[in-house]
């Protein structure tokens, strides 16, 4: 396993148990099937749970394990700081990982297979790096007897990719005493890079992400004989509304957060930035743009379809799902527009639905982020930018917890990143990896 840095980065420092192990922690939580099949089932979030624990337990925490649901299991661990009496810091992330399918893949995704630079399996970059990174670091830490400045609570949660019921907002919801003083948090999507130039790699904080509404459409109809005229069919009434909805195209509404990353975008790129030009400005934007271009507007894709039982039989009553995901500050708008775009025929429900959020970018933490990252990477400026989906940090922000994603990884500028989220053959680099931990190890010296 290489131990060699990019010229410049941890002048003096040396790379630690945490860089050396690292690799080998996320292939056994990669190996560890923790599918998130959306129902009351989570095979493999207990083993994930009893792993973590035990890999905790072995340099000397006393961590503990709530279920929240038959095998829905997650793992809180509490690190004593020099300063007791300073705030907390939460590092959070989630074992669970969405569904995958082996023919697909060119290695098997819970395999743990290493080819071609790259760890490969589900969950490597969704969010097993860095829980990895965070068990390595961590693992480390205690070894040597570093504690970090101020306490530490670590949570590896289950249930996140879907909605976290079973993981963080159980915990928030049942067991708030163990984020007990904790003020501020890092979790999953931020801190990777993007090369813009030989002079420049720009790492994406995320401070802001979209609010969500996963709802049920229906339509009720007449029903009848297939071989009769019915001009009450609910499914033609249904997929005429579900076709208005997947064409549409939200206005563009510029958030401060997006505001400030297409500026700082701007200033690298020495170029302007029109948000109200979408085709231009995502050009410009590479592997991120699907990341990016939906942080501009208000989305709602039609994700499943279902009416009927017998081909001659037309049914009285036809549903549809949809994936809404809505702005900071632009919920009420996105509601108004979709019952305009829908009609009064359509009845919509939600099955899931949580806030946006939006913090600022500035303080201490993010100057911490900022000075980890370039020790480890000269040429590094830190960006806020606003994540599309969601993640635990929905449930931390009731606990009046400052939430930042800061999972830092420093990426090849071919590798599709947004294309790994969910994707066939996720991957992570290994010195990705290893990068990470370093940074994470100086981001808790200085936090």
């Amino acid at each position: 396993m290489s131990e060699s840095k990019p010229a410049g980065a941890g002048a003096g420092r040396s790379a630690g148990d945490a860089e050396r192990e690292v690799v080998d922690l996320c292939r056994d939580l990669i190996r560890i099937d923790t599918s998130n099949y959306g129902d009351h089932s989570g095979p493999g979030e207990r083993a994930a749970a009893e792993y973590v624990a035990e890999k905790l337990a072995e340099v000397g925490l006393e961590p503990q394990i709530f279920e929240s649901h038959k095998g829905r299991a997650s793992t809180v661990a509490r690190i004593e700081g020099e300063d007791p009496s300073r705030p907390a810091l939460l590092i959070h992330g989630h074992t669970d990982v969405v569904p995958a399918n082996a023919e697909d893949w060119t290695h098997h995704p819970f395999a743990g297979e290493i080819a071609d630079g790259c760890l490969w399996g589900r969950g490597a970059v969704d969010m097993k790096d860095m829980d990895a990174m965070t068990l390595a670091v961590v693992r480390d830490r205690m070894r040597s007897g570093r504690k970090p400045p101020r306490d530490i609570v670590l949570a590896f949660l289950a249930d996140e990719e879907a909605g976290g019921v079973y993981g963080a907002r159980y915990l928030v919801d049942r067991h708030p005493g163990l984020f007990e003083g904790v003020t501020e948090a890092i979790g999953e999507v931020g801190g990777f890079s993007f090369t813009v130039n030989e002079n420049l790699r720009l790492y994406l904080i995320e401070t802001a992400q979209k609010g969500m509404h996963w709802m049920r459409l229906t339509v009720d109809g007449t029903a009848g004989h297939g071989s009769m005229t019915n001009k009450d069919n609910a499914i033609t009434e249904l997929c005429e509304a579900v076709g208005r909805l997947g064409r549409h195209e939200f206005p563009v509404r510029v958030t401060k957060t997006v505001r400030s990353f297409l500026d700082e975008l701007s200033d690298a790129l020495g170029t302007p930035l029109d948000p109200e030009d979408m085709e231009t400005t995502l050009a410009k934007l590479g592997g991120i743009a699907k990341m990016i271009g939906t942080t501009l507007r208000n989305t709602a894709a039609p994700t499943m379809l279902g009416a009927g039982y017998k081909v001659n039989v037309i049914p009285g009553q036809a549903v549809a799902h949809v994936d809404g995901r809505f702005l900071p500050g632009y919920e009420e708008e996105f509601l108004a527009d979709l019952d305009r775009i829908l009609g009064p025929r359509v009845r919509r429900e939600d099955v899931h639905a949580d806030k946006a959020l939006e913090t600022s970018f500035d303080g201490a933490l993010v100057d911490a982020m900022q000075s980890a990252l370039k020790a480890e990477d000269p040429i590094a400026r830190a960006v806020p930018y606003m994540l599309s989906g969601g993640t635990d940090a929905k449930s931390f922000d009731d606990l009046g917890i400052r939430c930042f994603g800061f999972a830092p990884l420093q990426l090849p500028p071919e590798l599709d990143f947004a294309g790994m989220f969910h994707g066939v053959d996720e991957r992570v680099p290994l010195e990705g990896l290893r990068f990470g931990a370093r940074v994470l190890d100086r981001f808790i010296d200085q936090c």
